[in-house]
């Protein structure tokens, strides 16, 4: 039995199954943990959603920026991108139970010394407060107003956390942290413009990972989202999104001893654009 955590898939369905026989993956006995993103801009969003819901309890994903576009994307509350591929979820004729799966996955998922999510914490947080602040974003998603949640979810401000927080302020906050943040300072304020490598950092900002003092720090977590900062694995980090959909590799590490499994990806998808291109505003990013 073990355990393996895979990088951003982003509909990259093809490599995901053979970055599974690579590692001779036992439905019976094994588990996988995904970081998150499972759809969009990848040429199989709806296939990748099947799968991983049919896993049942033998996986766990957390949800990424783009899973939280497409529920966004579905309930009408925002229109389409140009680079979206989600238009096979969105015409599926079981569009409404993989939406309804996928609104109730968690935020983080922590077991022992591992804590899974998508993008990072900020470093005000230890592990037990950022599962209790997730237990908040998904309270909203799998209750009755989840639809007026992600009406109002798209947004960079406010820029930082606070304990006052109160609202769709305080909700935006968690999730931006936990969806989409690269850089920060060492109060926690974030920056959501800058999507290159670590040495493009801004002025008076940091990766969130290598902010002195985070209080995350006694835990190894498990993450991906930052396609330019590549496959990073250091003794309390597993940054695991090598940016498969745009033609570089689809990672995964077993977790009892961190071997490390690639398998190579396409080109991309042909709606793909670099991934240190335009920032934009909200979880699709």
């Amino acid at each position: 039995m073990a355990t393996y955590a895979i990088g951003d898939v982003q509909g990259s369905f093809e490599e995901l199954q053979a970055l599974l026989r690579a590692f001779g993956f036992d439905r019976a006995k094994d588990r996988l943990w995904f970081v998150g993103d499972l759809v969009n801009r990848g040429p199989a969003s709806l296939a990748t959603l099947r799968f991983v819901r049919d896993l049942g309890d033998r996986a766990v994903t957390v949800l990424g920026n783009h899973d939280l576009h497409l529920l966004a994307l579905a309930q009408g509350a925002v229109e389409a991108r140009e680079d979206d591929t989600l238009g096979d979820v969105i015409a599926a004729p079981d569009r409404d139970a993989l939406l309804d799966w996928l609104r109730h996955r968690p935020m983080v998922h922590v077991v022992a010394t591992h804590a899974l999510v998508h993008a990072g914490l900020l470093p005000q947080w230890n592990v037990a407060t950022a599962i209790a602040l997730a237990g908040e974003v998904e309270t909203e998603l799998r209750g009755p107003r989840h639809k007026e949640f992600l009406a109002q979810l798209y947004g960079s401000r406010p820029d930082r956390w606070n304990d006052k927080l109160r609202g769709i302020d305080r909700l935006r906050v968690i999730v931006n942290a936990m969806t989409r943040l690269r850089f920060c300072t060492p109060e926690g304020v974030m920056e959501f413009h800058t999507k290159g490598e670590t040495a493009e950092a801004p002025p008076g900002y940091l990766p969130w990972f290598e902010v002195p003092g985070r209080k995350s720090a006694d835990h190894t977590l498990v993450c991906g989202h930052w396609s330019a900062l590549g496959l990073r694995i250091a003794p309390n980090l597993l940054a695991l999104d090598s940016g498969c959909v745009w033609g570089g590799k689809l990672s995964a590490v077993r977790l009892e001893d961190r071997r490390l499994y690639q398998i190579p990806c396409a080109t991309g998808s042909a709606h793909a654009k670099s991934p240190a291109g335009r920032a934009r505003p909200g979880p699709g990013r």
